[in-house]
């Protein structure tokens, strides 16, 4: 049965009847003292508006404005940037001369322990990638988990959560490798922290979350969270901070972030019981991911 909603009088199915989940504009201007909207779910809800009889907007992709059209697809929003950014660093900066043994190219894209005090690198270190395999694999992991775990987390927190892991996770594996080595030497880029700190927020909040293993093996989350980590303490110890030419210990640092966010947060988020991925919006079915 179709349903209307009272505040932008729009004609809804069943699974997005409530207005935060069809985007209504009409939440903008919602006097909500109790913070019934403010689940996680919506983040734009301002009570500060409530006393305004009419407010200026622009309307982008269906919702109110550039930080309207954000909420709910900060996903897209990183692996647009994780792209753009990898465009970056293998066109535009080579194109003007810098190639990729450059300290310029080094000094915009790469966490290094030479120069730590380049707190941007701390945050284009995340969108940056060594290659294209490197790209595409962490690409798919944000795609399939970091859209469910948005969904649990609401945008603004998940937006921390992808920045803070994936900066904690950067510093520490540049200076596990200086304490290891001894040396200045290296660095680190990629979203690979910030990936494993979506998937341990996961495990805590969904453990049973059925996963394809290579897209074929079926598990639950949490078994292969805890063979990932198994198998990165493994490599640590075999090889280093870096064993294989991965930063080992940023993986480790990352799944911990997100472990330890969703036992933070997991007695608070209103989370479905599972999500499908592709299909309706919202509905209920089986919540699957690949890795």
């Amino acid at each position: 049965m179709p349903y209307r909603c009272r505040l932008c009088g729009g004609t809804y199915c069943a699974d997005h009847r409530l207005p935060e989940n069809h985007d209504c504009p009409g939440l903008e201007n919602w006097n909500d003292p109790g913070g019934v909207f403010d689940s996680g779910f919506d983040d734009s809800v301002d009570d500060a508006r409530a006393g305004s009889t009419w407010v200026p907007s622009v309307s982008v992709g269906g919702q109110t404005g550039v930080f309207g059209y954000l909420r709910g697809n900060m996903t897209y929003a990183f692996l647009a940037a994780m792209w753009l950014t990898f465009f970056a660093q293998f066109a535009i900066v080579p194109a003007l001369g810098y190639g990729t043994d450059s300290d310029l190219w080094r000094a915009i894209f790469v966490l290094s322990p030479q120069h730590p005090e380049y707190v941007w690198t701390w945050v284009t270190s995340i969108f940056a990638h060594g290659g294209i395999f490197h790209i595409a694999v962490n690409s798919i992991v944000i795609y399939f988990f970091g859209r469910l775990a948005e969904r649990y987390l609401g945008s603004k927190r998940f937006t921390a959560l992808f920045l803070v892991s994936g900066i904690l996770a950067g510093l520490g594996q540049v200076a596990v490798q200086v304490l290891q080595t001894g040396t200045v030497v290296g660095g680190v880029v990629g979203a690979s922290g910030a990936g494993l700190a979506i998937m341990g927020v996961l495990t805590i909040l969904n453990p049973g979350l059925r996963v394809y293993l290579y897209f074929i093996l079926p598990m639950p989350l949490w078994l292969l969270t805890i063979g990932y980590a198994v198998f990165t303490v493994f490599n640590i110890y075999q090889g280093g901070a870096g064993a294989g030419g991965v930063a080992q210990v940023a993986h480790l640092i990352g799944l911990a972030v997100g472990l330890g966010f969703g036992q933070y947060v997991k007695d608070e988020v209103r989370s479905p019981s599972s999500m499908r991925f592709g299909g309706r919006r919202g509905g209920p079915g089986g919540g699957r991911g690949p890795f």
